[in-house]
């Protein structure tokens, strides 16, 4: 384990030469005890500390603010924060596998496809996991530098200071737990298909939103009263997730297996019954608007989608649960990547070839696609609603872990109250945050409509994932002689390029997204000047070990 002290102005406790002869009457009259009429004296003793291998206390004694950066010791060991080390390769690979093929694969495809790219909405992902591979090099290597829960929040703190990590960290909080709504809100639809298919019928006004978006892109009366299945689900999975990683790893391990099969089937026997006139065009003709369809709307498609990778980078939020995280993170983060990539390609490009893409436009696009391969197809339909039913399960199981990781972290720092990094001495999770995060997201997804849901996801994620890869340049710099369990190739085209390229598709997303995103980022604003500033570990300065 690591420990960095972070002491105060009137005591450098990790400098041995502070405690010294006229430097004790220093402490003892509450002057800082390398004053700067020793300036010569100090800079000699802080050369002779670095030689030893001690801080510089220059280094210790900077000034703590909004843009200080959380101190990393090179070649720590992760302290675990009292959770338990139970994660390995396998475990985190199919953990991101578990929430990056999720909604992405069973719902957003079939609206981005009807609203803005048609077929071409096979390209939409090419482009989106060609921007999302830049930053999952960024985010391996930063994991294997940086082996902390916390994601890319504690990466942006380490590398551009505590101010834009809380922002990152905010807009974490908007990715995860809007990511679980969303998926949920898609898990209602397929679940209440499958009833309907064996016979059972559910009222529209107890399985849909009581808000949905108008053609204007405002929120208007649905005319539903409350999404039951998604709070439901939601509340279930809290309940199995309080009950430890252990547990909630053997359970998304099960649904992943299942998951996978039922994708594959469906690529599988769906791909004979292609009619390849539903992928002409396959990039249909612009309307006149800006992302409707056409090239513009093959990007735009792609920014919306985005929100299909979410998954893979919840792996990074592991670390203080991973046996090895210097190297299992990095490699999962790859594997995970991979493996949804291309079973995304497939699918897209079976379910448009099935169905034509207008058609797509539903909570369950993969089962309506099915549905129109006839006869011969129609024994997957079970299946697909048991295996989209499972599988958005264990997508939101995952996403739901990572954001309670997310406040786990931000509150060991201080930023936010101290309930959510408090472990149950059972389980050995923090069951507040846990709670605190389901009935968030359960509410969330009762009353907002997926495809808000889904626009504000993938901009949040975008934002963090270009930060990430900032932040692993200015390291490159400032830290270049630090060890790292895998290097990124190509750095600088490739970051360059994620930034680029998450920037670009952060820019196709509609003009309300961005308006959400603001009024959520002011919000954050005020919070963290509020509250999290004044709390900070960091920013206070005070002689307490900073466990990384």
């Amino acid at each position: 384990m690591g420990t960095l002290t972070i002491a105060s102005p009137i005591d450098c406790g990790v400098e041995p030469d502070c405690r010294r002869g006229r430097r004790r009457r220093s402490l003892a009259d509450s002057r800082p005890c390398c004053a700067p009429s020793r300036a010569g004296r100090s800079a000699a003793r802080c050369h002779r500390n670095l030689r030893a291998g001690g801080p510089c206390c220059s280094e210790v004694r900077q000034k703590m603010g909004m843009w200080t950066l959380k101190p990393v010791p090179q070649g720590a060991e992760v302290d675990a924060g009292g959770l338990h080390r139970h994660l390995g390769l396998g475990s985190l690979t199919l953990m991101g596998v578990g929430g990056t093929i999720g909604a992405g694969i069973f719902v957003i495809t079939g609206t981005a496809a009807a609203n803005y790219a048609g077929p071409g909405i096979a390209l939409s992902f090419v482009l989106a996991g060609l921007t999302c591979l830049c930053a999952a090099l960024c985010y391996a290597e930063l994991a294997s530098m940086i082996p902390v829960s916390g994601s890319a929040y504690t990466y942006t703190y380490a590398t551009l200071g505590e101010f834009i990590a809380w922002m990152i960290g905010w807009n974490l909080i908007l990715e995860y737990l809007f990511a679980t709504s969303t998926i949920a809100s898609g898990w209602s639809g397929y679940f209440t298909a499958f009833l309907a298919e064996i016979g059972v019928f559910l009222p529209h006004w107890l399985t849909t939103a009581p808000l949905m978006l108008g053609q204007d892109g405002a929120l208007v009366r649905s005319g539903a009263w409350l999404n039951i299945p998604a709070i439901a689900i939601v509340l279930f999975l809290t309940t199995v997730l309080m009950f430890g990683i252990r547990a909630a790893a053997r359970w998304n391990a099960a649904m992943v297996a299942v998951k996978i099969a039922v994708v594959l089937l469906v690529i599988g026997f769906g791909a004979f019954h292609v009619r390849a006139e539903n992928w002409v065009p396959f990039i249909p003709d612009n309307r006149g608007e800006f992302g409707e369809f056409g090239v513009s709307g093959v990007v735009r498609a792609a920014g919306i989608v985005f929100f299909a990778y979410v998954g893979f980078d919840m792996v990074s939020s592991s670390a203080q649960e991973a046996r090895n995280p210097r190297r299992d993170i990095p490699l999962s983060l790859l594997f995970s990547l991979g493996i949804c990539t291309a079973l995304y390609l497939a699918m897209c490009l079976v379910m448009t070839g099935l169905a034509h893409y207008t058609q797509l436009n539903v909570p369950h696009p993969v089962f309506v696609a099915i549905a129109q391969g006839g006869e011969p197809l129609a024994w997957l339909k079970p299946l697909i609603s048991v295996g989209a039913i499972i599988g958005l399960a264990s997508a939101m199981l995952v996403t739901l872990y990572g954001q309670t990781r997310i406040f786990f972290a931000m509150a060991r720092d201080g930023l936010l109250p101290d309930a959510f990094s408090k472990v149950h001495p059972v389980y050995r999770t923090p069951v507040f945050g846990t709670w605190f995060v389901g009935l968030g997201a359960a509410l969330i997804a009762g009353l907002l409509p997926i495809g808000l849901l889904g626009e504000l996801v993938s901009i949040g994620t975008l934002m963090a994932f270009s930060i990430v890869c900032l932040g692993v340049l200015i390291l490159r710099r400032t830290k270049a002689d630090w060890p790292r369990a895998f290097r990124a190739p190509l750095i600088w085209p490739v970051a360059i390029c994620g930034i680029g390229g998450c920037s670009y598709l952060m820019y196709s997303l509609p003009g309300d997204t961005w308006i959400r995103l603001a009024v959520w980022l002011a919000i954050g604003m005020i919070v963290y000047f509020g509250y999290g500033i004044r709390r900070s570990v960091l920013v206070r300065g005070t002689a307490s070990a900073v466990q990384v």
